[in-house]
């Protein structure tokens, strides 16, 4: 073999991969609704704050029960009336 064939059969080997690179490196085509915003996927959402709840004391929960036992009386008792 002489070598400009096998130049030859080297320059189109590199173009066949070159044309491969290129075919494999462009973005696939989503199928489907494109997203809102194409920036949005690329920066991750911020980490979640968990807050905690605040409790009732023993002390204010029973007092919040005998309001509530004495709101329900007194509709109970309306509702008697009417």
């Amino acid at each position: 073999m002489n070598t400009e064939h096998i130049l030859a059969l080297l320059i189109a080997e590199r173009d066949k991969l070159n044309r491969a690179i290129e075919a494999l490196g462009m973005p696939v085509k989503r199928r489907g609704r494109p997203p809102k915003n194409p920036f949005a996927a690329a920066v991750p959402p911020p980490a979640k704050t968990v807050s905690k709840r605040r409790g009732l004391s023993p002390a204010k929960r029973k007092a919040q029960s005998e309001r509530m036992k004495a709101y329900w009386a007194k509709r109970k008792k309306q509702a008697g009336k009417g």
